[in-house]
């Protein structure tokens, strides 16, 4: 009989997961065009009785927020967001804004429009169902761009398969292996870039004639194909005939190694250039291509600086070293594009930081849509980076690199971390600020010229019930540095009261990637657990983002051991200064946080009560199945290219550095949660653990849940994983 009986729902896990998560701001018009500023906030609820993700746009007029006084909002309005808009796109003008849309016929068949609207008047539209597959707007294809005369624009889209018509009923380019994007990208396979053309610019400027063509969409090419296939995407136009984009590379052996939180994938930023004429039937345009980036860099994230001409000036990218770890330091370059200044190296990596230096940056995968803050005469860029243990805000000189912190903690204040949603171009940003023990709020930063912040107006905090808010303000979050092992540190949730007798049990939660982070910020599954009675240990172990680039790299090579003794000594020490006692411990982890679930019950078996690993990594040898085969090479030191299999020798190195090494040691209980769709760490891994613990007479349970990815993030997934945890725990902890 299972030792996994349901309990019933948690008393509070269903209200902190359906509280509203700001996504993104865009700034449809700005006070110095119009006198106020009206913005669209969209925010991501979960919906446990549908059981989906709904999207809600909150959509704000605002006034001059330097001469408010209670509130810079004059009127907000509220809307479900429509299913069918895959993207929303504001032209410079703010005249125009650009709309991807799909929509369902009556027989459930997806059609596809493009459509551009001039005010309220719907100014061009086009069915291109026929011409592409589906619209790609997640961060790492999305490519939505007007030209400076906003006469055409630039998407990006799945190209059409190839056809079999006219080839003598060939039937082998219907099944021929085209390689895709991996984990939550895999219906990615040929992303293209596709120029919506619905003006001339000469029809433009005498506002339209008799003979103005007919809108058309055309796809965009190399006039000379690479040896290598180059993908395009990220696209943004800098004048009527150029533009650049990120171009996507296969391996050397035609892999498209998985994207998804992968920041080392070969990648360059290309200019692509345009004919000045071509003809409107035409499906497919031939452009010249320039590459462009450093040799040895995975380059990324064009963004293009104008004047107030609207003349470019500056091209910024983001890089990191190709191959080698999938996450590290970020570098921030530069292009002069009017002079011979050429490219430049604007902020670069920091290898060895001291706990109040600045790290390095280490932001999302992409810059902002709209990064750029103009302040008195200087330009400068925006970024949501890690600093250590927290997210904040980071303000780049756009001509030297000097930074600030826009968002330090001060002593006595929350430990927020700050989450950056869109800026207006001039001095205001729209953010969210969230804590371990406070839900995301959305915030409007003003900057002043001496680039300090001005005033900070809560434009929406969230309502939560009487009684969770009094079970919330309970409890207090610390991030707590441990002595010998700089620069590990473990974010502590705990309640406020000092207890009498056994302290509570503590819940360690280490985090995956490795090279990824735990942050002071929102997560309902963690408060949840804190709101349980748990102590919540969330430690960054070397490796872990955020602390400078010498310790991601110190890793390698040592997977296994040093992130495993990183995570014990966390452990020890919330036992020496009093927040923990030996015998009231568990663990749950997931991915690399798996593994390192799996290494401490196997290495320490008397430690850990019971053990939760959801999606892990049990026998690296045996993950030529992932979308991320150099993973495992990378990670424990070998070299990894073209070619790269497991050999017996490799095979030997990576199970003694693999948690089923020490599997015959295992006493915990386990609970195994796996996404059955998961294509970074398949799911044969934790199956394959269940059975050894199975055959070997251990206390095992695993739950499978279908159609679920690597985070196992689904609405209902993601409830039940919780609640089975909290179910597991108990049953081997006597509920206490």
């Amino acid at each position: 009989m299972s030792s996994l009986r349901y309990s019933g729902s948690s008393r509070f896990y269903k209200e902190l997961a359906e509280l509203p998560v700001p996504t993104s701001a865009t700034f449809i018009n700005t006070i110095t065009t119009s006198g106020v500023s009206v913005v669209r906030i969209s925010y991501s609820i979960r919906d446990h009785e549908r059981n989906v993700k709904r999207s809600v746009i909150k959509t704000l007029t605002l006034g001059d927020p330097d001469r408010a006084i209670d509130s810079p909002v004059i009127s907000s309005t509220i809307n479900q967001a429509p299913s069918e808009i895959m993207a929303f796109l504001p032209a410079p003008s703010e005249k125009r804004h650009a709309v991807l849309r799909e929509v369902s016929d009556t027989n459930g068949a997806k059609k596809r429009y493009v459509e551009v609207w001039l005010g309220v008047r719907l100014e061009a539209s086009l069915d291109v169902t026929k011409q592409h597959g589906q619209f790609h707007t997640d961060d790492y294809f999305r490519s939505f761009s007007f030209t400076p005369s906003e006469s055409a624009l630039v998407y990006a889209a799945e190209a059409n398969p190839e056809t079999t018509e006219g080839q003598e009923d060939d039937p082998y380019p219907k099944f021929r292996f085209i390689p895709n994007f991996g984990e939550q990208l895999y219906t990615k396979k040929r992303p293209t870039l596709f120029v919506f053309r619905w003006l001339f610019p000469n029809e433009l400027l005498r506002g339209g004639s008799d003979t103005t063509p007919a809108p058309f969409v055309t796809a965009l090419s190399l006039d000379q194909p690479s040896n290598v296939p180059v993908l395009f995407c990220q696209a943004t136009f800098i004048t009527e005939t150029r533009l650049y984009a990120t171009g996507y590379e296969q391996t050397g052996d035609g892999k498209l190694l998985g994207l998804k939180f992968c920041f080392n994938r070969p990648s360059s930023v290309w200019e692509l250039s345009l004919p000045s004429e071509y003809p409107e039937k035409a499906t497919t345009t031939a452009c010249k291509s320039v590459k462009i980036g450093a040799t040895g860099r995975s380059c990324r994230s064009p963004r293009v600086l104008f004047d107030n001409d609207r003349v470019p000036t500056t091209l910024f990218w983001l890089s990191n070293p190709l191959g080698g770890p999938h996450a590290s330091t970020v570098s921030l370059h530069a292009r002069d594009l009017k002079g011979s200044a050429g490219d430049r190296l604007l902020v670069d990596v920091v290898h060895d930081p001291s706990a109040q230096e600045f790290p390095g940056l280490y932001t999302e995968y992409n810059l902002p849509d709209s990064p750029f803050l103009r302040l008195g005469d200087k330009t400068f860029i925006l970024v949501q980076s890690l600093w250590r243990s927290r997210p904040t805000l980071i303000l780049i000189n756009a001509e030297n690199g000097d930074l600030i912190d826009l968002t330090p903690v001060m002593d006595g204040q929350p430990l927020y971390s700050w989450s950056l949603l869109g800026t207006d171009g001039a001095h205001s940003v729209i953010c969210s600020r969230s804590t371990p023990t406070s839900p995301p709020e959305t915030v409007l930063l003003t900057l002043t010229q001496n680039r300090t912040t001005g005033n900070i107006w809560i434009l929406y905090k969230p309502f939560v019930s009487p009684k969770l808010q009094e079970a919330i303000d309970n409890l207090e979050a610390n991030v707590i540095p441990i002595p010998n092992r700089h620069p590990v540190e473990t974010i502590v949730i705990r309640s406020k009261e000092s207890v009498e007798g056994h302290k509570p049990l503590c819940l360690t939660i280490p985090h995956g990637g490795p090279h990824a982070s735990s942050v002071t910020s929102f997560t309902p599954g963690v408060l949840a657990y804190a709101l349980e009675g748990y102590t919540v240990s969330l430690p960054n172990y070397t490796g872990s983002m955020g602390f400078g680039e010498k310790y991601i790299q110190k890793l390698l090579g040592k997977c296994g051991t040093l992130d495993v003794a990183d995570c014990i000594a966390t452990v020890e020490e919330l036992v020496n200064i009093g927040l923990s006692e030996p015998g009231r411990q568990v663990i749950q982890g997931g991915s690399h946080g798996g593994f390192l679930t799996a290494h401490l019950i196997g290495q320490y078996p008397d430690l850990f009560s019971a053990a939760v690993l959801r999606n892990p990594v049990i026998s690296a040898g045996e993950f030529c199945a992932s979308d991320i085969t150099d993973w495992a090479f990378c990670e424990f030191g070998l070299p990894f290219g073209p070619g790269t299999h497991v050999t017996p020798d490799s095979f030997a190195a990576f199970y003694a550095a693999s948690p089923i090494a020490h599997v015959d040691r295992v006493k915990t209980p386990v609970l195994l949660l796996l996404g059955e769709d998961d294509l970074r760490v398949p799911p044969t891994q934790g199956k394959g653990y269940y059975h050894v613990l199975k055959g070997k007479g251990r206390v095992v349970d695993m739950l499978v849940f279908p159609k679920e990815t690597h985070p196992i993030d689904g609405v209902e997934a993601a409830r039940v994983s919780f609640e089975a945890a909290r179910d597991w725990f108990r049953a081997f902890t006597g509920g206490k």
